[in-house]
């Protein structure tokens, strides 16, 4: 019977190589970082199998590309390995997921040695084995070894018995694969351009909160912020005011939801001395404060009726009269207010003034809700990672992929919030330099083993949306010229034309009339 890489199904193995391959399973259950297990496993075929020296290469999904991840035997310290599909044998072996054995290497023009590790050996003395990493069906990498002509029992044995031990590496490669490319995401979201530093975003609606933020920011608009609590509005109140004429002045915070309506004009409008019993001295309210600046109204949608009245009339008559005061008091601010209720529902029912929410609404930008986000979700986990690492001196190096599984999966009821403290969490008990799933809390982790499958298929399509952003934006920026783009991306022109052509980037209309 043959397998779909065409050698015998199975074969007596004898009792060393069953011995190899116990070996190479227990090693795989160790909680050690991915790389390490796979170099101890090409370590292992070394010792066990006589396997002079391995490599296993991963693919890139897009692009079929194999590129050397690690190695044993072989000094690779700041090569970059990597074989087009069809290119030497590793490249053909991922592009047939065939797999090839050569018996002498001396004779076969097919192998390139770009490592150089056999430049000065006799290769007529050597055999070399490579065979395809098949994970649920599809390709994800290539192991390759060579070994002593001389001890090789069988070409087909011998090849059997290196497909065994990728099929047993197959998951981590897969895992690995996934590491890789969230390194990679990572490293271009990083290089993409911010204009807004301590909002962390670079989905497609955050964007577009930008988008909108850089539009009101040079004008007096009043600015009404919509959003779930947890999403960040004061946030997009700060950059707002930060990026506007007014950011030398005060930037004044009001929660409406904390003042009790006995207390909302003194604590809005001041009041002077001995206006009321316990006004021992005179006191600025908050638009007294903020003037020339900007007052933030966070909660505006848990101000009473009559505190709305209050608000809307100093929004329409653009001054103050403090408690006590003989004449009103004019104040040159800016109004940004926030909510998290549906104001347009509460205007209906008769909840909130229909003029209060018009002098308000003049500019509305909607914060969306994490789950929305994509891949910001990961973006916002390293940011939380990094800084909570420092703060409490821990040594935290990245999040493990399943780990990674479980944050996308989630919903986030409490947005970035419920986000950052699951984080900070993971951070203080997290005892090595990875972060792991079972680190997370517990609500994180009601997931099937279905839900599981799901959410790496929904990290490949997030790779994809934010590639095609990314490569998007660049070539704005290069005006079309994809060797700009590729050297801005730090990658080359054939796969920045590749991937083009894969997301129908029209990259014409990024192009000057002129050029």
């Amino acid at each position: 019977m043959l397998d779909k890489t065409g050698m015998q199904d199975t074969f007596p193995y004898t009792y060393e190589d069953l011995a190899m391959l116990n070996s190479i399973a227990k090693i795989l259950s160790k909680p050690l970082p991915l790389k390490e297990l796979l170099e101890m496993i090409l370590g292992e075929l070394s010792r066990k199998a006589g396997m002079q020296r391995g490599m296993i290469s991963i693919l890139d999904r897009e692009t079929g590309v194999a590129m050397l991840d690690v190695a044993y035997g072989i000094d690779v310290a700041g090569l970059d390995i990597r074989f087009n599909p069809g290119e030497g044998v590793t490249g053909k072996v991922a592009h047939t997921c065939k797999a090839i054995a050569i018996p002498n290497l001396g004779t076969e023009q097919l192998f390139l040695d770009r490592t150089g590790a056999r430049r000065n050996l006799d290769r007529s003395e050597l055999a070399f084995l490579c065979v395809p990493i098949i994970y649920e069906g599809k390709a994800v990498g290539v192991l390759s070894a060579d070994k002593v002509a001389k001890q090789i029992f069988t070409i087909d044995y011998e090849l059997q018995l290196l497909s065994e031990v990728a099929a047993l590496i197959a998951k981590s490669v897969h895992m690995r694969r996934l590491e890789d490319e969230n390194i990679r995401l990572k490293d271009m979201l990083n290089r993409a351009k911010h204009p807004y530093p301590e909002i962390k975003g670079n989905s497609k609606i955050m964007r577009e909160v930008f988008s909108l933020i850089s539009q009101v920011s040079d004008s007096n608009a009043t600015v009404l912020v919509n959003g779930e609590t947890g999403t960040g509005k004061e946030l997009v109140a700060r950059a707002i005011h930060f990026g506007s004429p007014r950011k030398e002045m005060p930037f004044i915070e009001v929660n409406c939801a904390a003042m009790p309506d006995t207390l909302i004009e003194s604590e809005l409008f001041g009041h002077e001395r001995g206006s009321f019993t316990g006004a021992h001295i005179k006191r600025k309210g908050k638009f007294e404060e903020a003037h020339g600046g900007t007052i933030f109204l966070d909660e505006v949608g848990e101000l009473s009726q009559m505190a709305q009245v209050k608000l809307l009339r100093v929004l329409q008559e653009k001054q103050i009269q403090p408690i006590g005061a003989s004449r009103p008091l004019k104040v040159n601010v800016r109004v940004i207010a926030a909510t998290n209720r549906n104001l347009d529902e509460e205007v209906a029912v008769g909840t909130f003034r229909t003029d209060l929410f018009y002098r308000l609404n003049v500019f509305p930008i909607f914060m969306p809700p994490l789950r929305e986000r994509g891949s910001d979700i990961i973006l916002l986990a390293d940011y939380f990672v990094e800084k909570y690492s420092a703060e409490l001196g821990r040594k935290i190096n990245r999040i493990s992929t399943p780990a990674i599984d479980l944050l996308l999966a989630y919903h986030w009821p409490g947005n970035v919030r419920e986000l950052e403290n699951c984080i900070e969490r993971a951070v203080l008990i997290t005892k090595g330099d990875t972060i792991e799933s079972t680190q997370l809390p517990p609500s994180l982790q009601m997931k099937t083993s279905d839900a599981s499958k799901k959410s790496q298929g929904t990290l490949t399509s997030l790779v994809d949306a934010y590639e095609r952003s990314i490569i998007t934006d660049a070539l704005k920026d290069a005006k079309g010229n994809q060797s700009r783009a590729a050297k801005m991306l730090g990658s080359t022109k054939r796969i920045i034309q590749y991937k083009t052509q894969k997301y129908a980037i029209d990259t014409e209309r990024f192009k000057s009339k002129k050029s």
